[in-house]
């Protein structure tokens, strides 16, 4: 598989998640959002970016999960680069991390629990996402 078809999976993969839509990213590429909330966008040259919290930024970037932001490094953005297609992997992780922390947020009632529990979280990023304490 080439990056071009890795990005293409990811887009459709991502895409195809509830309560999402894909709308052309102001920089080239394409954003996923939910109303008006976005979840991360894909660059074309296979640069992805992820709007987190400053603490789950520190987090990857330490446990070398993600990058900082590629221009917004001390923000809670991360950057992540898919250069092959066993990166796709690293980046549908970091989408659904942003997913499921934003829908989470604005969909309270509802049990997230079954879908988190897929992402395999450590102590101490449940800790940060305030996991336990829902």
């Amino acid at each position: 598989m080439n990056i071009s078809a890795a990005l293409q999976t990811l887009q459709d993969t991502v895409g195809a998640w509830p309560a999402l839509a894909a709308q052309p990213h102001r920089f080239g590429g394409v954003e996923f959002v939910h109303g008006k909330v976005e979840i991360g966008h894909i660059h074309r040259n296979g640069m992805i970016d992820i709007p987190l919290t400053v603490p789950l930024r520190r987090y990857l970037v330490a446990q070398g999960l993600a990058e900082p932001h590629h221009l917004l490094g001390d923000s809670g953005w991360v950057s992540f680069y898919v250069r092959q297609a066993e990166d796709v992997e690293g980046a549908l992780w970091l989408f659904r991390l942003s997913y499921l922390h934003k829908l989470r947020r604005r969909q309270p009632q509802r049990d997230w629990q079954p879908e988190i529990a897929q992402l395999n979280l450590e102590p101490t990023l449940r800790e940060l996402l305030k996991l336990d304490a829902a």
